[in-house]
């Protein structure tokens, strides 16, 4: 099985940017965790992030075209305003794509209790630090189990 793991903007900054919500352990450590423990099981994960909404666009139209098994999203704050985004997860069906957060948005500020992706989205997980991304590719791997 083939996943890819596509993080949003600032996400770059992990590890960096507001440990007391987002963890110390940078983006490339908790991927590389990922693909350490996933690929004795036979999955592949690549990787992809980008601070621009566009390019987040390209990469999940380049997953469809390469028939990726599913996708791991953290649309990081184009979540709660990317109409586009929605649009292209509903473009690229039947993939599955199970939206992440770091944090537990409801717990946070009002603006970010709403996800324009979620209804596009095969389920969405948050609020489990990094290993929100973990339980994103258990979740696809079971999907692909039923």
């Amino acid at each position: 099985m083939k996943f890819i793991i596509i993080n949003g903007p600032n996400l770059n900054m992990l590890g960096q940017r507001e440990p007391g919500i987002y963890g110390s352990e940078s983006l490339e450590a908790v991927l590389q965790r990922l693909r350490d423990r996933y690929a004795p099981k036979g999955i592949q994960i690549d990787i992809f992030q980008s601070n621009h909404e566009g390019a987040l666009i390209d990469r999940l139209q380049q997953a469809w075209r390469e028939g990726c098994d599913g996708i791991v999203l953290n649309a990081g704050a184009y979540t709660h305003t990317s109409v586009a985004l929605h649009d292209a997860i509903r473009a690229i069906a039947p993939i599955p794509v199970v939206e992440v957060h770091i944090s537990n948005v409801h717990q946070r500020e009002a603006f970010r209790h709403t996800s324009l992706i979620s209804a596009a989205c095969s389920g969405v997980i948050c609020g489990f630090g990094t290993d929100s991304y973990r339980l994103g590719i258990e979740a696809l791997a079971q999907m692909h189990e039923s």
